[in-house]
């Protein structure tokens, strides 16, 4: 298969805007395999050069063009919306049917596309512990096509899924957070670390009249083993421990970002809207239905 002359204009450009919103944060980016350990039994392994250069423009020019893509309509938050990116889904037959966000797309068959069951072999020999049976690809066709926040946890994939993903095409920044903490529920509130706000009245005499004066205190605190204990002050907060719950990757062409464990359960991703990302992406998660 020969690579087409000005296929896709990849450059700089398709990088990342450098902007202090935490949905504008932006990756480093490493030459060699790099494993995170988010905390919690969820990990991340992140391999910039997973296929090789030319094969990878090889892999876009076929997916680009033949893979049969399609640009739902989804339900989010009671509304129905055009979803922001291609899709297309291939799955081995007998497998429980895929839904989200009121979306239940049709599942190829791997037979239809080569070109996907040789990519799936690079994967397994990269992670041979693994046995993928299904596959959400997604095509972007610039910075304004994105994935909100989210996690694939639906049921259909255990309770810790294994999700690869491969990249082609224009860079983009994918993004990590931890979930927001749950309070429990009953009289008395518990939770992981915070702030308490308590507004006070304070009654004085001035010359025989009674005067009322309100303030406000701050506490920080720290909930372990069910008991509070005394917090730091927010400004003597590690900016470290701040930063921990966010990560950031550039996703580039050829690449592979696997997430396992319990990222699912704990963490949220997305790949947000980039201005100066103008060009195609195509991106494939492997993952496996139980």
């Amino acid at each position: 298969m020969s690579m087409s002359s000005g296929l896709l204009k990849l450059t700089t450009e398709c990088g990342s805007v450098n902007e202090p919103d935490p949905e504008a944060a932006t990756a480093e980016k490493p030459k060699k395999a790099v494993m995170v350990d988010l905390g919690n039994g969820s990990q991340v392994l992140h391999m910039p050069r997973f296929i090789s250069y030319k094969d990878s423009w090889q892999y876009f020019d076929y997916l680009d063009k033949n893979i049969p893509w399609t640009r739902p309509t989804i339900r989010v938050f009671a509304k129905s919306h055009v979803q922001p990116r291609d899709t297309c889904y291939v799955a081995r037959e007998g497998l429980q049917q895929l839904a989200y966000n009121g979306y239940k797309p049709h599942a190829y068959s791997w037979d239809e596309f080569p070109p996907l069951k040789a990519i799936l072999d690079l994967v397994h020999k990269a992670l041979p512990e693994s046995s993928f049976n299904s596959l959400l690809l997604n095509r972007y066709k610039g910075g304004n096509d994105h994935v909100g926040w989210h996690a694939d946890d639906e049921k259909l994939y255990g309770p810790t899924p294994e999700i690869a993903s491969v990249s082609f095409g224009c860079d983009r920044d994918f993004l990590l957070k931890k979930k927001p903490n749950k309070s429990v529920q009953g009289m008395g509130k518990v939770f992981t670390s915070g702030f308490l706000m308590f507004k006070a009245t304070a009654i004085t005499t001035v010359n025989g009249s009674y005067r009322k004066a309100n303030t406000f205190v701050v506490l920080s605190f720290t909930v372990k083993s069910g008991r509070a204990i005394k917090g730091e002050p927010p400004s003597k907060r590690s900016k470290k421990n701040i930063n921990s719950d966010q990560h950031a990757f550039m996703l580039k062409h050829g690449s592979l970002l696997v997430m396992s464990g319990y990222t699912q359960r704990d963490w949220l991703h997305s790949v947000p809207k980039r201005v100066k990302a103008d060009s195609v992406r195509i991106n494939l998660t492997f993952r496996r239905i139980l």
